[in-house]
Order: structure tokens, then C-alpha cells, then sequence
């Protein structure tokens, strides 16, 4: 079962945690739910569309709520850490936290507790906690943008405030700032890196760049990096190689932005609707995968 921890923008939800559906664009765990917008629930949302079409429905998940201020972060952190080594799961994503090295660790903890252990995947403030306690290398995968790349890649920036500008500026170098990042080990075994062009990579370099179909209004979109990563997860979960998951995950995200025909004004919504007809058009060809 694929497991999805992360918050919500609302410091009066509580911590929630059990299996997720989704309905009338929001998201139900347990009793509770929340509007697909953009950030976990988006991508609670966009994973729970690829399961459909996949044939894995059962999506476990973990919320809490926090503005910014770090009280449902360290509520989540905590639960973690005293449970996790309970579950069973087939693979983890770990989104929107407030980053804590101590409570990252804490966690890791309780990962290597579990019966087996799951396919780590983290994407946001958690990946920074990854970086910035030094155990990036213990994951299977990190899905940063741009310019969460440029942390990843800056070796002396012991938080994201303090990527210093040389690096920060590079933005037509994404290459580069990927073989930065894996030189001084602070990458993941895999690297999606979300942008104008998508790019595949490990420690040999870039596997594969996706930049079809383009359309610009996706990039004003909020929400669409989580899309990617909500696909990119299920696929994962199906038992699809990681790199390869990566690789369809940046296509079927792209094509169901392209089938929404996107505006500025486009809803992530709208574009999660899409994901399973244009997994049916990606995969075509692909059923060895």
C-alpha cells in the first residue's frame, strides 16, 4: 500500500490518519476532508486518479494541519516516529512539513523499524529535512522544481534561506545544479526535477529530459508539481522501476494538463481529471513496464 504524509493549510485540522477517497474534488480521510487545491491534497488527488487507472486503490493517508507555524508538522513528526514502524506499507511519500532535522531523524528511526522497508520518495519541505540532515542518500527519490534544486546542489546552505545567490541564479543550468547535487551527496538515488523541461537523473548523470507536449499556462498553475508527484507515486506503488514511473509520470502530466487546455485561471483540479486518459495514451506501448 502507498502511504502519503504531509499538511493542510488549516491549524484547526487535526492530525488524520487512514486510507483516502476522493469526492466532489476533495479529499476524505476518516471523517474529515479538504478542498483539492494545490499541495498534498493535489497530490493526494492525482495519486488517487493514476491508482484508479492502475488497479492500486487503497492509498493510505497522513495529515495534519499547519499555517506555517509548525504545530501539526511536529504533531505528524511525532506520530510517525511512535507508529510508523507498525505499518506495512509497499512505499512512502513525504510532502509539506515544516522541515526538523531532529524529527526527521526521529522518523528514519522508525522507517528502519518496519518489516521491510518501503520505497522512500520525499518532495518539499521534507526533502529539505532529507538534505539538511545529511541522509538525502537514504531515499529512493526526490521530485524538487528548479529552484529547490538549488539547495539540494548548494554543499554550505544548511537551510533553504541560505542557498547562496551564485547558485540560486543558475536557471537555465539545471544539469549542472543535478551533478552538483550528487557530488556532494545530497540527492537521492533518483532525481525527477520539475520544470519547463522535466528532468530524469541518478549519480551517472541525466537519463531521460521530457519537455512535450508545452503548454506555458501550466507553469502559473499551483498545484501541477504536486500532480507529478501524486502520479509519479502510484506509479511507483504499481511496482513500475522508479525511473522509468519518473519518466511516464512527466509525460501523463504534461498530456493532462494539454487535454485540460489550460488558462491561467486553469483549476489543478481540472487537470487531475485527466490523468487516467492520459495514462491510457502513455502507457500504450508500455505494458512491459
Amino acid at each position: 500500500m502507498l502511504a502519503i504524509v504531509g499538511t493542510v493549510p488549516d491549524q484547526e485540522f487535526p492530525l488524520t490518519a487512514g486510507e483516502i477517497t476522493l469526492k466532489n474534488r476533495k479529499i476524505y480521510i476518516g471523517e474529515r476532508n479538504f478542498p483539492v487545491n494545490r499541495g498534498t491534497p493535489a497530490l493526494m488527488a492525482a495519486a488517487i486518479k493514476a491508482g484508479d487507472y492502475l488497479g492500486s486503490k487503497n492509498i493510505y493517508g497522513f495529515l495534519a494541519g499547519d499555517i506555517g507555524r509548525g504545530n501539526g508538522s511536529r504533531t505528524l513528526y511525532e506520530y510517525l516516529s511512535n507508529n510508523l514502524s507498525g505499518f506495512d506499507f509497499s512505499s512512502i511519500v513525504f510532502h509539506y512539513l515544516q522541515p526538523d532535522v531532529d524529527w526527521h531523524n526521529r522518523v528514519m528511526f522508525a522507517v528502519c523499524e518496519m518489516k521491510k522497508r518501503p520505497v522512500l520518495i520525499a518532495d518539499a519541505g521534507f526533502m529539505y529535512a532529507a538534505k539538511m540532515s545529511g541522509q538525502a542518500k537514504e531515499y529512493d527519490l526526490f521530485t524538487p522544481d528548479v529552484g529547490e534544486l538549488a539547495f539540494l546542489a548548494d554543499e554550505k546552505a544548511p537551510h533553504p534561506f541560505y542557498t547562496r545567490g551564485f547558485i540560486l541564479k543558475q536557471e537555465n543550468r539545471t544539469e549542472e545544479l543535478i551533478a552538483r547535487a550528487y557530488k556532494h551527496d545530497n540527492a537521492a538515488r533518483y532525481l525527477l526535477v520539475k520544470g519547463r523541461s522535466d528532468y530524469v537523473a541518478d549519480q551517472q548523470g541525466i537519463i531521460a529530459k521530457i519537455d512535450k507536449p508545452v503548454d506555458a499556462a501550466m507553469e502559473v498553475i499551483g498545484g501541477t508539481g504536486d500532480s507529478l508527484t501524486g502520479i509519479l507515486s502510484a506509479l511507483v506503488s504499481s511496482k513500475i522501476v522508479i525511473d522509468k514511473a519518473a519518466i511516464i509520470a512527466a509525460q501523463v502530466n504534461r498530456l493532462a494538463g494539454h487535454f485540460a487546455v489550460p488558462t491561467p485561471a486553469t483549476k489543478i483540479t481540472e487537470i487531475i481529471r485527466y490523468i487516467p486518459k492520459a495514462l491510457n495514451q502513455t502507457m500504450k506501448g508500455k505494458k512491459e513496464l
